[in-house]
C-alpha cells in the first residue's frame, strides 16, 4: 500500500470540508470527548467530502462507527490497540494503521500486521503533551529499517522546512496537525505542504 507523502490530521468534519477541496489526498479525522451521535454526524459529513475529492478518509480510535458509518480505514494508538478487536476490524475489510513510540509499541505493533505505522514525535510539539522525548531523523532511520516494507508515517513537530530531511531519512509520508491549523492562512500553508510533498509522490 502506497501513502500521499502530506497526511494532514484534523478533529472536525469541518476542517475536512475546508481543507480537503484544496488536493489533501490523506486526512485522519481525530475527534475527542463527542458524543455518540455527533461523532457519527462528524464521521459522515468527512466521509461524503472526501469521496467527492478523492481522499483517503482516516478514522482514529472509533474501529466500530467507522465500520458501521462504511469507512475504510482506521488509526488507534497504543492503549486503543490494546483494547481493540483486530480480528473485527480486518474482517470488516478496514485498512489499519498504528501510533508507535518505543521499541515495544513497535514490536506490538508489528505483529498487528498494520498498513502502516507512524512514529512521533520527530521533534517538540505544541499538540499534547508528550511522555517521550522527540524521536529525531535518526531514529526514523531505525523505524524505516524494522518496518519496511509497510509504510513510515513521520509525525510531531513537522513544517515544510522540516520535510527534506523526514523523508531523507526514511519516512514515507509526513503527518501535520498544529502547523496547519493553528496557522494564520491554513488553506495557504495547506498549498504549500501539497506543493513541497510533490517530489516524493
Amino acid at each position: 500500500m502506497k501513502l500521499d507523502p502530506f497526511y494532514l490530521i484534523v478533529d472536525s468534519a469541518d476542517w475536512v470540508e475546508r481543507l480537503v477541496p484544496l488536493g489533501v489526498k490523506v486526512v485522519q479525522l481525530r475527534i475527542k470527548d463527542r458524543d455518540e451521535t455527533t461523532l457519527r454526524s462528524e464521521i459522515r459529513r468527512a466521509n461524503d467530502v472526501c469521496a467527492v475529492h478523492g481522499c483517503q478518509l482516516i478514522v482514529n480510535d472509533y474501529w466500530r462507527t467507522a465500520i458501521e458509518e462504511g469507512c475504510d480505514f482506521v488509526h488507534l494508538g497504543h492503549e486503543d490497540l490494546a483494547a481493540a478487536d483486530l480480528l473485527a476490524i480486518k474482517y470488516a475489510g478496514l485498512k489499519l494503521g498504528l501510533s508507535t513510540h518505543d521499541h515495544l509499541e513497535l514490536e506490538m505493533a508489528i505483529a498487528a500486521e498494520p498498513d502502516y505505522v507512524a512514529l512521533g514525535p520527530i521533534y517538540p510539539t505544541v499538540l499534547k503533551q508528550m511522555k517521550w522525548a522527540p524521536q529525531g531523523l535518526e531514529r526514523i532511520s531505525e523505524w524505516k529499517h524494522r518496518v519496511a516494507p509497510i509504510p513510515l508515517v513521520a509525525i510531531g513537530g513537522l513544517n515544510p522546512d522540516r520535510l527534506d530531511g523526514v523523508f531523507a531519512a526514511g519516512a514515507d509520508t509526513a503527518a501535520v496537525v498544529t502547523d496547519i491549523t493553528l496557522n494564520a492562512d491554513p488553506e495557504a500553508r495547506t498549498r504549500e505542504w501539497i506543493e513541497k510533498t510533490k517530489p516524493w509522490r
